[in-house]
């Protein structure tokens, strides 16, 4: 075979091969760093370039951030990264100046987890992963504008982080004006009097601590002791978003709990309504806006107030119209007012299924919040799970019956949603009826069943679930809902408690607060410092960046994954030298503490499109006249954003809400003029792979798996076959080096590109990539003499090029033109390859017009080849930047059309017809058509049905 090779070489030393691939390939990667060929001027500033590429309409187009992980890229990782450099180069061939760059997020667990178990420090070990992943990013020829690349784990990056956590420490939002303002206005406004301060006392006299605690409950970034997701096998808490459906952490799958701990939080849920409404403004699959809308899930209903003593339990309810049908309460086990209410002994009377056996109130509590504490949401909410609870000895007074109800605890109920309180109404909820009958409490109908069940609960098998049967038992001597409907009933009863201070209509939301702390050494350290009262102060700008310290320990403490009772430990609580410090914040030296948490991974890609706009400003988040440009409001774009932002649909609530949260807060204090950071959303497909497992269920490589005699085998041994994800641990990841080696980088995109739908998940064959490879040499024997390597051209004039060759030209460009736009870059692949086994069909030299628009249009997707095929055309310029062809409408209209000639249902003839041929024209020809003149014979025609030009349909 090599012999074979060997000749083939010497007789066609100049013929497109692998080796010949990777030359061209590493020459014109070379080249365009040289020419900065990909770099997009801004209109100012330190990045401003030709006036007239300014001029030209702008695109944005970005990846989201990548993670650069130790085991480098495989072939599933560059999908959605030569997806959006094959769009942003047909962009930039049509006349628009576009911003396309790639920077990456690197802070987080992978490099901390890995420093720990190496001992290598994580910004050793993240810089390697970078600069490698930059080397196997470049060889796949992407056009990045290298001078807007950064990473989020330099210091002139984070500085930002930091000050953009500063801005949201220091504002606070106004319901009225809905938007967030200046938290020194609202400072104002208690120090004239303007807005009371809570609680009626005197903003002047009140201490610092004090005031800070007020402010605290108006900052958009607070501290807070609620219950938290709390992970003792990472040794950190985790946000809502970042703990999997079955309660386990998303990153190790470790067991979380919910605990009590002090934490900064984000108030996203102040923007819960803009993040909802402004969902109608993006171009974004309905799928993701889906995902969102249920995240933040809007709900209509009324807020009740039950007195307890001194106290009120506040629950909110969608169902307020069956409040006469509460027979109890039930607080979640983590709830404020659980300890307060709890009395020292059980009331008289209390049942004995009640007390869970346990001698006193507290006792019972105690016990009940551990062995919640253990169990996940999921778990605590799981239908088919045995209803289990306690009570606290406490009484409620249901409002509108007068009616002492008992309170309990059960863990079916959840801080997480609404007030962490219900009031359960056996007869219309599942889980209330199903906790009713189990601790014998009694079940009242409010809602007449409409099914023949009846109204005597006692024979009820389930709770009557209906919105729109009418109301009956519910009338006191002031109010009467009594047959009446669910909305009537709503609407009077809610202005029944509204009247009596007692309750109102609300609106509530699924969406909490946003877990801000980690306890985590590779993370942005908090810009915060706490004085001797433990009141937090900002640091000042000019103290920004607060540099992570070096610590000699990089882990967090963790702990038995099972143990609930454990608490974290933040590794920068270590270096002391670092954590006590003294420093003047204007009012002279003091001693402060810092904070020893870190940000969320999250906080780096909470903004992270801005920096690409702007990326050595090193006064400014952002130059105002730069975001303008690129991202401000427009036609089509009311609310601005990048123009094009692909990635995986995994990230539809966590990184998505988190970064509009933040646009939204930038946009309501002036920096920013885009109220969202994305307009238009795409969601690229994975590329999968086989999965091979052996008897035992372990992964073997795929690439020594025989395929025999109906089955897999390695090493002798039958293994099983399924498809999956692509990864290293599961022995079947193959590298773009590896392709890129064997075929070369342009016909490694080809193939990711032709694979299928970019949406549209597909199974990875290094048996097919050959397929591209042969299209590539074809094209390129199409316009070069293997034996020379000089193009074989001829200058002729389109006048003189047969008119098939034409109509293929200007279909095959029309048709890519269109596929480009849509991003349908599978069947744009497929045009170039009509076309150009079209010309190897007609054979002898191109004329060179055709040649140059066949280059033109494999130019996006396989750029290296273009590149080097348009110079031995003869053209000195970059490829790059040439104007994309244009069809001519005249060649792209079929001349003639096949039109189907049918006879009570069935095909008798087929006419070629043009296109423009009218209804009358179609009939006449069809009627006197031989063969079905013929086919009708005596018959008797009863009507003629005309589609032109593709239809004549008989009936006779």
């Amino acid at each position: 075979m090599s012999e074979m090779n060997s000749a083939a070489e010497t007789a066609a030393p100049h013929r497109y091969t692998a080796a010949m691939a990777a030359d061209i390939e590493a020459r014109w990667q070379d080249f365009w760093d040289a020419e900065g060929t990909y770099e997009a001027p801004n209109p100012t500033g330190d990045l401003a370039g030709d006036p007239a590429v300014v001029a030209r309409p702008k695109k944005f187009i970005m990846d989201m951030f990548p993670y650069p992980s130790g085991a480098g890229l495989h072939v599933g990782h560059p999908l959605g990264y030569i997806a959006t450099d094959v769009y942003a180069r047909h962009q930039r061939m049509t006349g628009h100046n576009v911003l396309h760059t790639l920077g990456f997020d690197a802070f987080g667990l992978p490099a901390e987890q890995y420093a720990v178990q190496t001992g290598t420090h994580p910004r050793v070990s993240t810089e390697a992963n970078m600069d490698n992943m930059k080397v196997q990013l470049r060889r796949l020829g992407l056009g990045h504008d290298k001078r807007r690349s950064f990473a989020t784990i330099e210091p002139d990056y984070y500085k930002w982080t930091q000050w953009i956590f500063l801005q949201i420490f220091n504002a606070w939002y106004d319901d009225e004006a809905k938007k967030a303002r200046p938290i020194a206005e609202l400072v104002e406004q208690f120090e004239n009097g303007t807005r009371d301060v809570p609680g009626g006392r005197d903003w002047a006299a009140l201490s610092a601590v004090e005031k800070a605690d007020v402010l605290g409950e108006y900052r958009l970034a607070y501290t807070s002791d609620a219950p938290v997701n709390w992970c003792p096998g990472l040794g950190t808490v985790l946000a809502n978003e970042e703990v999997t459906a079955d309660g386990r952490s998303e990153r190790g799958n470790f067991p979380v709990f919910k605990a009590k701990l002090r934490q900064w939080n984000m108030r996203i849920t102040a923007y819960a309504d803009r993040l909802l409404d402004d969902l109608d403004g993006l171009d974004w699959p309905e799928a993701i806006k889906l995902q969102q809308r249920n995240w933040i899930g809007r709900s209509e209903g009324a807020r009740v107030d039950f007195a307890v003593g001194d106290d009120a339990i506040t629950v909110f309810t969608t169902r307020q119209d069956t409040l006469f049908g509460a027979t109890y309460m039930v607080l979640a086990p983590e709830h404020d007012l659980v300890e307060k209410i709890t009395p020292a002994a059980w009331p008289e009377g209390t049942h004995d299924v009640w007390t869970g056996g346990h001698a006193t109130p507290a006792e019972a509590v105690a016990a009940y919040r551990k062995q919640a504490a253990s169990k996940s949401d999921v778990e605590r909410q799981a239908e088919a799970k045995d209803k289990t609870g306690v009570f606290t000895g406490a009484y409620a007074t249901n409002p509108v019956s007068g009616e002492q109800v008992p309170v309990f605890i059960a863990d079916y109920v959840l801080m997480g949603y609404g007030t962490g309180a219900i009031m359960a109404v056996p007869c219309g909820d599942q889980r209330d009826f199903e906790f009713a009958r189990a601790f014998e409490l009694p079940i009242r109908c409010v809602v007449e069943p409409t099914d023949g069940r009846g109204t005597d609960t006692s024979t009820w098998e389930n709770a009557f679930v209906s919105y729109d049967a009418k109301l009956i038992n519910s009338a006191n001597g002031e109010i009467s809902l009594d047959g009446l409907g669910v909305v009537e009933a709503k609407e009077k009863i809610t202005a029944w408690l509204t009247d009596r201070g007692i309750g109102e209509g609300t609106v509530n939301f699924r969406l909490r607060d946003w877990l801000f702390s980690r306890q985590r050494y590779w993370g942005e350290p908090f810009p915060i410092v706490y004085d001797e009262d433990g009141v937090a102060h900002a640091l000042p700008e000019s103290m920004l960046p607060l540099e992570l310290p070096e610590v000699d320990d990089y882990s967090p403490r963790t702990f038995d994954p099972d143990d609930a009772d454990t608490r974290p430990e933040p590794p920068l609580s270590r270096n002391q030298d670092w954590v006590n410090v003294t420093l003047d914040l204007g009012d002279g030296p003091k001693k402060y503490r810092r904070e020893t948490n870190t940000m969320p991974n999250w906080a780096g890609s909470c903004w992270y499109e801005l920096r690409y706009l702007d990326p050595n400003n090193s006064e400014k988040l952002v130059d105002p006249t730069v975001e303008q440009y690129w991202m401000g409001p427009r036609e089509g774009m009311p609310t601005g954003g990048v123009d094009l932002y692909v990635g995986g649909a995994e990230h539809a609530v966590l990184h998505l809400l988190y970064a509009r949260f933040w646009s939204k807060m930038l946009f309501d204090l002036g920096y920013v003029s885009s109220a969202e950071p994305f307009h238009k959303l795409f969601n690229q497909g994975m590329i999968q792979a086989f999965v091979y497992r052996d008897a035992r269920g372990i992964a073997v490589p795929a690439a020594e798996v025989e395929e025999r005699d109906g089955g897999f085998w390695y090493e002798g041994e039958k293994v099983s076959r399924v498809l999956g994800k692509m990864g290293k641990s599961l022995k079947n990841a193959v590298t773009p080096d590896e392709i890129c080696a064997e075929y070369g980088a342009d016909t490694l995109r080809l193939y990711e590109m032709a694979m299928g739908p970019l949406d549209v998940s597909r199974p990875w064959d290094t048996r097919a990539v050959v397929g591209q490879y042969r299209l590539l040499q074809r094209l390129w024997r199409n316009i070069v003499d293997e034996a020379t390597g000089e193009a074989t051209v001829v200058d002729t004039a389109d006048a003189d090029i047969d008119a098939d060759t034409l109509r293929a030209l200007h279909k095959a460009i029309d048709g890519v033109s269109q596929d480009m736009a849509a991003m349908r870059f599978n069947t744009a692949i497929a045009k170039v390859t009509e076309l150009n086994n079209h010309l190897t069909k007609v054979g002898g030299p191109l004329a060179r017009s055709v040649a140059e628009r066949l280059v033109l249009l494999v130019a996006p997707l396989a750029p290296h080849i273009a590149e080097e095929l348009w110079r031995r055309l003869g053209r000195t310029e970059s490829v790059v930047h040439q104007d994309f062809p244009v069809a001519d409408p005249a060649y792209v209209v079929d001349e003639t059309v096949t039109c189907v000639v049918q006879i009570k249902g069935k095909v008798k003839a087929r006419l070629e017809v043009s296109p423009s041929i009218t209804d009358a024209e179609l009939e006449t020809l069809a009627l006197a058509d031989p063969a079905v003149v013929a086919a009708l014979g005596d018959a008797q025609i009863r009507k003629v049905i005309v589609r032109a030009p593709k239809l004549v349909n008989i009936v006779a």
